[in-house]
């Protein structure tokens, strides 16, 4: 058998599905000559990097090369004989320090040594600039004098999947990888596959094993609702990414805590997720019913179900982590550099991008995709888990930030493409087949925000249409003092709104006051943001307010918000007419399928109506729920966060996602709300299994 043949991947996984129990890898061939080539030129490069930090005096001190090189060698061969005995003892550690555990340990083998070898000390920032410095020209040099190594690729991959073989028969029918780009529109990415950003997907497209279709969110364009429907076929009572419950004190509930994710997977879940049976969750908000978690944000409290065996994949050498935390740091530098370029070219719309967010786009575009991938791909080389469901998050944050069809985010695109890559030919040496689905949970729509088109923020807006007795984010009344308030303003009511003419009369003819508010800190109403969507809660009441309530009690505040003319609409009940979706220059009554004036969906699409009428029946939704304007020629909304690319509410490309699928798979339809891509991927899920 040629060299070529021994690692072809059919030979591979026939070679892996009938090896004994006990069977021990012999790789023959192997390149004695390569493999010293790769370990010399490694090896000098680790020892240019100790010699370029020991002039600057940052706590590093050597006496001579030969003393540095010495040195060099020690700690590789501590690191080959201990790395992993450390890596079993501590993962929980690493896990917990999200890697830099590893440097550490790093570090302190070279404390010790230097306790023990005379000419060589090292103590301050030199601890740890030594070995990342070490690991940055190791992780480059590496790829180089690798590159185009295939039979290297193919001896790592068959060694890694003999070592995690299991005892249990192999399972003969294939499993199924989805993969999620958090964020991604349908739009967006057919655009990065005609600019050749992603060309792996669109070779899976152009060769015809894969379609793509475009799919409708729910109200909530957002990662909460649209994982709760994916992963649990089930979102209800998920407002938007934040909610008030005003029968639960006023708690505000919000998608990206752990403790009230928690809350919400008890909530929506009967036991018979997406994961139930030999699933696998990485870096998702739920579970999906799987006790096999990574990053799971709904476990993330659970220290049991912290760990498994996948996270070796990333901590089984220094080496792996230390190129991962090379990627972190490049890409810091990396939107350092965005952040100048848009402040040079003027481009707009722009916000403000703090140190902090470089630190997220790191963990999110880096951190987070390499434990994916890594983890992702040792999962197959394991063969138990049916389904694997992994959301990589660093085009949403990107886009957030800097645009949605910003050179940042299409880079981000194709780094992602290249994960799929990676994970797609390490899937030819598995012990079984593997199908893909990749698939978004919702879009993002662009724009400049509320803020930056009209001057003063969303919530201060709100503000300026309330009394100045009114206060924002303070505790609900008691309610003998409510009741005093609500009985001699009940008496107000007596011309009640509740004929078609007269509502819009009254919003057409109301001209809004401005308040001060002298206390915000001292709070009778919570105003949240969901991108372009608001949600306005007036906590003195504990009850949802009717639209005839809201407008005996603050008259300035409707009419104050429809008028503004970066509101699309709001939402609100009614006593008489059900939910009633109000514009400035009409009236959707959308339970009686009446419109008064001029419809203010008309531009948010043919189910707008469905998915508001869906929302006004949630436990808690707002008194008054607030969605941007859409312009369909520009294509923009604005949000109420500080945010250039958004979602959360209805306009624009944020409710068209995606999901490009096998195509031998039946998607006839049109395909609305996330609870229906949980059917659909749990019937082609038992259909795998049925195929056996």
């Amino acid at each position: 058998m040629s060299k070529k043949d021994k690692y072809d991947p059919e030979t591979i996984r026939r070679t892996l599905a009938r090896m004994p129990e006990d069977y021990e890898p012999n790789i023959e061939k192997f390149s004695y000559k390569d493999f010293a080539i790769r370990t010399i030129v490694i090896w000098i490069g680790n020892i240019i990097g100790f010699l370029i930090v020991a002039p600057f005096n940052l706590g590093l001190y050597v006496n001579s090369i030969e003393m540095a090189i010495i040195v060099v060698t020690l700690v590789g061969i501590v690191n080959a004989l201990l790395w992993p005995i450390l890596t079993r003892v501590f993962m929980p550690f690493f896990v917990y320090t999200f890697g830099a555990a590893s440097l550490i340990f790093n570090a302190l083998f070279f404390y010790i040594l230097a306790f023990f070898i005379k000419g060589f000390e090292i103590n301050g920032p030199a601890l740890f600039l030594v070995p990342f410095l070490m690991a940055a020209i190791n992780t480059v040099l590496a790829g180089i004098v690798t590159i185009d190594d295939n039979s290297s690729y193919y001896r790592g991959i068959t060694r890694d999947a003999l070592n995690s073989r299991r005892k249990e028969s192999l399972k003969q029918y294939s499993g199924l990888i989805i993969l999620e780009i958090d964020g991604l529109a349908y739009d967006i990415l057919m655009e990065a596959i005609d600019k050749d950003y992603m060309p792996t997907l669109k070779g899976w497209l152009d060769k015809g094993s894969h379609k793509v279709k475009r799919w409708e969110t729910d109200l909530s364009s957002q990662t909460g609702a649209s994982q709760a429907g994916i992963l649990h076929g089930n979102n209800r009572d998920i407002v938007a990414y934040r909610w008030v419950e005003k029968d639960n004190d006023n708690r505000i509930m919000s998608c990206g805590s752990f403790n009230n994710t928690s809350i919400m997977e008890e909530r929506i879940s009967n036991g018979n997720g997406l994961l139930t049976d030999d699933g696998g969750s990485r870096c998702n908000l739920f579970s999906g019913d799987t006790d096999n978690v990574i990053f799971t944000l709904s476990k993330a409290l659970n220290i049991q179900k912290m760990f498994n065996s996948a996270w070796f994949s990333v901590f089984e050498n220094p080496n792996s982590f230390a190129r991962i935390c090379v990627l972190f740091l490049y890409e810091i530098i990396l939107e350092a550099y965005s952040q100048i370029k848009h402040t040079i070219k003027n481009i707009r719309p722009r916000i403000r991008r703090g140190f902090i967010y470089n630190l997220t786009r790191a963990g999110t575009n880096v951190f987070l995709r390499e434990v994916n991938t890594h983890t992702i791909i040792w999962d197959m080389m394991n063969g138990k888990l049916d389904t694997i469901y992994a959301t990589y998050l660093g085009y949403d944050e990107i886009a957030h930030h800097s645009g949605i069809r910003d050179e940042d985010s299409f880079r981000c695109l194709k780094t992602l493409d290249k994960q799929f890559k990676r994970i797609k030919e390490a899937s030819k040496y598995s012990r079984r087949d593997y199908e893909f689905v990749i698939q978004s949970d919702h879009g993002q729509s662009n724009g400049a925000t509320f803020k930056q088109r009209y001057g003063i923020s969303f919530d201060k807006y709100v503000r300026s249409l309330l009394p100045e007795d009114m206060s924002f984010y303070s505790l609900i009344n008691s309610d003998d003092e409510l009741r005093d308030v609500f009985i001699p303003l009940n008496r107000q009511i007596t011309y009640m709104r509740n004929l078609y003419s007269n509502s819009l009369e009254y919003i057409e003819k109301y001209s809004p006051r401005q308040y001060k508010i002298q206390k915000p800190e001292n709070s009778e109403v919570i105003v949240l943001g969901s991108g372009n969507l608001a949600l306005i809660y007036l906590t003195q009441w504990s009850h949802r307010l009717s639209y005839e309530e809201i407008i005996s009690y603050f008259p300035n505040l409707i009419p104050g918000l429809v008028k503004n003319k970066y509101i699309g609409f709001i939402l609100v009940n009614s006593k008489n007419n059900g939910a009633m979706v109000i514009g400035e220059d009409g009236i959707n009554y959308i339970e009686k399928g009446v419109v008064q004036g001029e419809d203010p969906l008309k531009n948010f699409g043919k189910n707008a109506s469905y998915h508001l009428k869906r929302t006004n029946s949630f436990k808690h939704t707002p008194d008054i729920l607030v969605n941007s304007f859409y312009d369909p020629e520009t294509d923009e909304v604005c949000a109420f966060e500080e945010l250039v690319g958004s979602h959360g509410g209805l306009g624009g490309s944020q409710t068209r996602p995606f999901i490009m699928y096998p195509s031998y798979w039946n998607l006839d339809g049109e395909i609305v709300g996330a609870e229906s891509i949980y059917k659909i991927l749990k019937r082609e899920i038992n259909n795998l299994k049925l195929r056996e």
